[in-house]
């Protein structure tokens, strides 16, 4: 299998996007690079404040499987950021696509 992306798309909760876009890019996403995760971008929505969208890339399912076990099994995710994240996004609505890069698809 060759490799994709994942499209998670985030609901912040009301008057929390300052705050939850700064611990992305303050906290989460460094953390997750620092693990070997590759994040092609992090979004807000025009027009919509609840909205948050980011794409990460992975070689295979393999190189997924183990990264998200280096974040998300580690100490630090477990015992601080999960906290935090909790209070800024509503977990239960996050929705997580994979896409394939289509023939002329600039992001491969």
């Amino acid at each position: 299998m060759s490799a994709f992306f994942e499209l998670r798309t985030y609901k912040v909760f009301p008057g929390k996007m300052k705050e939850w876009i700064k611990f992305m890019e303050n906290e989460i996403i460094p953390f997750q690079v620092s693990k070997g995760m590759v994040i092609h971008g992090s979004f807000t929505v025009e027009n919509d404040d609840e909205t948050y969208v980011w794409i990460r890339r992975f070689e295979n399912e393999s190189q997924r499987e183990l990264l998200y076990s280096k974040v998300y099994e580690s100490d630090k995710w477990i015992n601080e950021m999960v906290k935090n994240v909790e209070k800024l996004i509503d977990r239960d609505a996050t929705i997580v696509k994979r896409l394939n890069s289509t023939e002329i698809s600039v992001m491969k």
